[in-house]
């Protein structure tokens, strides 16, 4: 599995993952910034001011940061993901608290399924946080559930330009699997040793804006469990989905 590597650099890892937070969401300010990668102010800003200075990123008039030349063009989602976020991780905290593996929380953009938060479960041999990777929707758990909502003139339209890299055919097999379970499988197809069940966040007009994914060692996957882990994410998704609606 892809962790964390045990001497890191901190600071550089701190500006990949606000580059990445920057391609991923509308805008930031300094004290958003701050707080999602938890450090202080002024170094968030030393920060955002060697992205700008590298093209990374732009300062609006509004002195909010957005990406700059060098994150663009890409796909991009039209989730609201601060918002998600800010309604997700109370739960995303209480399914790792009960089931102590690691859940993430992914938005769908282009055929990319892009991780905007994760929390880690706190055994020894775990997954690490993913929050700011990108990976195959049709691989990973959540963007397949994600891909299921889509419709069929979605799906073409939007591996129209996969070639080969995608059996659109056998996809679509798989998703009408997903659509009928309800969840879906990532069996070593993105990392090898890693294992996710995925399922989307419920949605009541159009297709959901976000799924949820609970990540373990594949050496710890267990079909005689699945059941437990699926009932825990549907609670999961369902808490996401109630604290969304507006007040």
């Amino acid at each position: 599995m892809k962790n964390k590597p045990p001497y890191a650099i901190e600071s550089v890892d701190h500006a990949l993952h606000l580059a990445t937070l920057l391609q991923q969401e509308n805008s930031l300010g300094v004290a958003e910034a701050a707080e999602r990668l938890g450090v202080s102010r002024s170094t968030a800003h030393r920060l955002l001011a060697m992205l700008v200075y590298r093209d990374f990123a732009e300062q609006d008039a509004d002195r909010r940061y957005r990406a700059g030349p060098v994150l663009r063009p890409g796909d991009a989602t039209s989730a609201p993901v601060s918002l998600l976020r800010r309604a997700a991780l109370p739960h995303l905290e209480a399914l790792v608290a009960k089931q102590r593996e690691t859940a993430n929380l992914m938005v769908l953009a282009g055929t990319q399924a892009l991780f905007v938060a994760s929390v880690e479960g706190d055994q020894v041999l775990r997954v690490g946080d993913r929050a700011g990777r990108a990976l195959p929707a049709h691989l990973a758990s959540g963007g397949k559930a994600l891909l299921a909502a889509l419709s069929p003139g979605e799906l073409t339209e939007r591996y129209a330009d996969a070639g080969d890299a995608v059996d659109l055919p056998r996809l679509r097999r798989e998703l009408a699997l997903v659509r009928k379970r309800g969840f879906a499988l990532n069996d070593g197809l993105t990392e090898a040793g890693l294992t996710a069940v995925g399922m989307a966040v419920p949605a009541e007009n159009g297709a959901p804006a976000a799924a949820v994914s609970l990540a373990m060692p594949s050496a710890r996957f267990d079909r005689d469990l699945l059941p437990r882990w699926v009932a825990a994410l549907s609670a999961t998704t369902t808490a996401i989905e109630e604290a969304l609606r507006p007040q």
